[in-house]
């Protein structure tokens, strides 16, 4: 039997298959106009940062504009992308170029002007678009497509007169009220009114609520001027605050409407602002980008993941604690929440705000006529809105350091002790009028060691680091395990050792004792209960961590002077306040690590102090301990920029941010110098740095860092020689550093370098 006559035994009863049909290539023609798109894949190495050509279709030719969510083959995988452009030719071959797979989004999911941001925040802190890209947009959820069509919403300012006429009502009247604290807000006003980009600074005054009724007022304003507005915030309970001072403006938040009250665009969804934070369920958080994106909704609050928000034109632009750590990314390229929001506001002719407690050194720097000579899109010019005296002085509580000279002077006989005899008589008087607040540095169950005699900490005579009690062995240093045998304080040559419970456990077991049936309420991450977010004016103890300090709401009857809880809660918030704030353990702010740690321990002190009530309503803010007297002065004057500017002048002589530019560098040793040497840090263009003093070193280190904390035991081998280094330049030089490092970490990889290597630009930690 030959090969033709051949068949394929068939089982009885089974019939025999219809032969396959040979797989014939789809022929595919592409687009007659700008054949050729630019996309961005979502590729996160270095290397292959940029935009990589595809063909489009003829039948894809309408919906594949630039913008739109695509899916292409890249080697052997399919992956998504963003069109970033469309061109009529490309310099690979047409033979070698691929079709686009498919279209995801028939429209523009990210607009000429984010395309615009994106680069430039890539370019500025030395990443690609697509690091950018994952961070900014969030994942796609194609029913929330399906749901809301991404079409051009009507905000109520051009069609509600009576909305418009009530909101302007509002913001009128906490505009008189906060022309007691700023006598720049005329500015302010005409800066949105205005073209062209401005950048203002605000210090936020004392008193409960006041930090969400500037941020409230100053997005209301923005949106009565026509303008979009977008403002980060360093944690969610701001947000919540933040978000119930708009409310009380009258403005809706963005959600479900019954009754067919929906935005056009979006079946039963409308509002006038929104939320936006990575922590959001996907859906949600698609939701809020797709209305943003649509002009549906024209202002977003929420943490830093809020400073990508798809806004148009010249918007306002705002960040509230601009030197919090949470303002920084945690993946590549590290770009910061204040550095980004300026770099937009600059690059749409908008208006930038920063707002805080503590003024930044930062704030401060670009106050002085310095700044002015400096062009970089995330640093120059800022004009203060503050006025000559202290802002809200009439809301200032009567603050007090009770330091050693104080308690001598006052004759108390507990020098020394963590809550001494004058803080405890004044704490148990103002427990008659409300609850009390006691903000401690941090919680745990570890157990510091202090000096008997004179109350310094304890420190280890061979590395200076802390002493921890061990009830089952002789005290120790946590840093390096020795044992502290034949110890002396260095200080007063005492002798003798005192136990001091640190955190939020140990402190209330102390105060029980001082305090004898009086309820105390522990706020903290660490505890079972999680923080507390409010409390009611019963007399009370309050323990909190800082940011997990609660607000004090004023329920119905009250003490007469004010309205039932939720008829309006910003003047709520305005009235209610703790009877007395104490500040424990101020002396662990001398030993914090961080070259912000002083202006960072001012932020969380003045954000408790802010929650007591006024001087006139006896309130009384107790400092107890000893600590840096600049960091003293400044809280009780309220005045921040004077410790603002006395680190300024140290940054100056010693060559530091924000008078220069700085990058930190860190991975194996190897790749750490190979990438110093190849930017010229080591010997080129960028080895010297002028400051006051003359031309110094512009690099600092390498130093040994240990390894990272996810690292598995798998992967610890050639993890031992990590190090970490800071290289200095020239404000005017810093794009070009960032170009350097980006261009020196993709050639390194594009190598296959085994060792790992990153970089940040404006680091809030230096080592």
């Amino acid at each position: 039997m030959s090969e033709a006559d051949a068949q394929q035994l068939v089982l009885d009863g089974l019939a025999q298959g219809k032969p396959r049909k040979p797989r014939v290539a789809r022929r595919r023609t592409p687009a007659g106009q700008d054949p050729v798109a630019q996309v961005v894949l979502n590729v996160q190495a270095t290397h292959l940062g940029g935009t990589f050509d595809y063909l489009v279709d003829q039948d894809q030719d309408k919906s594949a504009q630039p913008g739109s969510l695509v899916r292409v083959r890249f080697g052997r995988q399919l992956i998504n992308g963003v069109i970033w452009g469309r061109q009529s030719t490309s310099e690979v071959p047409e033979s070698s170029l691929r079709h686009l797979e498919r279209v995801i989004t028939p429209h523009a999911l990210v607009s000429d002007s984010m395309r615009e941001d994106i680069t430039l925040i890539a370019r500025a802190y030395g990443g690609t678009e697509a690091n950018i890209l994952r961070l900014a947009v969030p994942p796609r959820v194609a029913r929330i497509d399906k749901e809301q069509q991404l079409v051009p919403g009507q905000p109520r300012l051009a069609s509600d007169t009576d909305w418009v006429a009530g909101l302007d009502r509002a913001t009128t009247d906490a505009r008189a009220d906060l022309n007691r604290d700023y006598d720049r807000l005329e500015e302010f006003d005409q800066a949105l009114q205005s073209d062209g980009f401005s950048a203002f600074l605000a210090d936020i005054g004392p008193g409960p609520g006041r930090a969400e009724h500037l941020a409230a007022w100053s997005l209301a304003t923005a949106l009565l001027s026509g303008r979009s507005a977008v403002m980060v915030l360093p944690d969610m309970q701001v947000v919540e605050r933040l978000s119930a001072a708009l409310q009380a403006l009258g403005l809706v938040p963005f959600g479900p409407r019954t009754g067919g009250g929906g935005a056009p665009g979006g079946p039963g969804w409308a509002g006038d602002y929104t939320i936006l934070d990575s922590s959001m369920a996907p859906a949600e958080r698609y939701r809020s980008y797709l209305a943003l994106a649509s002009g549906q909704v024209r202002c977003v609050i929420g943490l830093r993941a809020a400073m990508y928000a798809p806004v148009e034109g010249p918007a306002l632009f705002a960040v509230m604690d601009d030197a919090a750590y949470q303002g920084a990314d945690g993946m590549m390229p590290y770009a910061n929440a204040r550095g980004v929001l300026r770099l937009r506001a600059k690059s749409h002719g908008g208006v930038f705000l920063a707002l805080a407690r503590s003024r930044s050194v930062r704030s401060q720097w670009e106050s002085t006529p310095e700044a002015e000579e400096v062009g970089s899109g995330v640093t120059g010019p800022i004009r203060s809105l503050d006025s000559a005296h202290t802002p809200g002085r009439d809301r200032l509580p009567w603050i007090r350091w009770l330091n050693r000279e104080e308690l001598s002077r006052l004759a108390d006989p507990t020098i020394g002790a963590r809550v001494p005899h004058t803080a405890v008589v004044a704490l148990r008087k103002a427990l008659d009028d409300g609850p009390v607040l006691l903000s401690i540095p941090q919680d745990g169950y570890s157990q510091a060691l202090s000096c008997a005699r004179c109350h310094h900490q304890a420190r280890c005579p061979r590395c200076t680091g802390p002493l921890r009690s061990d009830r089952e062995s002789a005290p120790r240093c946590a840093w390096c395990g020795a044992a502290a045998t034949n110890w002396s304080c260095p200080n007063c040559g005492g002798e003798r050792l005192r136990v001091i419970r640190v955190g939020a456990a140990g402190t209330a077991q102390e105060l029980r004792m001082l305090f004898r049936n009086v309820p105390i309420l522990i706020s903290s991450p660490g505890q079972p209960r999680g923080p507390v977010f409010e409390v009611d004016q019963k007399p009370r103890l309050v323990i909190a961590t800082p940011g997990a300090e609660p607000i004090v709401i004023q329920r119905g009857g009250g003490d007469g002077d004010g309205d039932a809880a939720g008829q309006d809660p910003l003047p709520e918030a305005h009235r209610a306040g703790y009877a007395a704030v104490a500040i424990l353990d101020a002396w662990t702010s001398l030993y914090a690590l961080g070259v912000d740690a002083r202006v960072d321990t001012l932020s969380s002190w003045m954000r408790a102090a802010s929650l007591c009530r006024s001087r006139d309503s006896g309130g009384q803010v107790l400092l107890l301990g000893e600590t840096d007297p600049q960091l003293a002065q400044a809280l009780v004057t309220w005045r921040s920029p004077l410790l603002a500017g006395a680190e300024l002048e140290d940054r100056r002589m010693t060559g530091m941010p924000p008078c220069c530019s700085l990058a930190t560098v860190w991975g194996g040793r190897k790749a750490v110098m190979w990438i110093l040497d190849r930017i010229g840090a080591t010997t080129g263009e960028l080895a010297l740095l002028r400051t006051e003093e003359g031309e110094v070193p512009s690099l600092l280190g390498p130093v040994p860092i240990p390894p990272p904390k996810t690292l598995a035991a798998r992967q610890l081998e050639g993890t031992q020689d990590r190090v970490r280094a800071l290289v200095r330049v020239p404000l005017e030089k810093r794009d070009f550093l960032a170009d350097r490092l980006r261009e020196g970490l993709s050639e390194y990889y594009a190598k296959r370098g085994r060792e790992e290597l990153k970089f940040q630009m404006d680091p809030k930690d230096l080592m």
